[in-house]
């Protein structure tokens, strides 16, 4: 028995630790703020889980290079892929 994952992770994007201090890291600008301000103001819990969650997401997002036109081509419906096509989709 293989303790491999179904589909290999892909090895250019690393890994972020769910910490406040990488998140914050790996923000940069008025992102860093924004996060530092909601987190700051955050409620012990699931709340600043929440936070946390919501702004490592953002940060995992940056660290792929080409957000800025991956989201344009979203937006305009250009360079899509159809989920069918994704792995691990129904049929695959």
């Amino acid at each position: 028995m293989s303790a491999q994952p179904e589909h290999p992770a892909d090895v250019g994007v690393r890994p972020l630790p769910h910490t406040i201090d990488a998140v914050a890291a790996a923000l940069a600008g008025a992102k860093r703020m924004a996060f530092y301000a909601e987190v700051g103001q955050a409620e012990e819990g699931e709340p600043i889980n929440a936070v946390l969650r919501k702004w490592w997401m953002e940060a995992m997002f940056d660290s792929v290079p080409g957000r800025e036109q991956r989201l344009a081509d979203a937006a305009s419906g250009h360079r899509l892929v159809p989920l069918t096509e994704l792995p691990g989709a129904p049929g695959e």
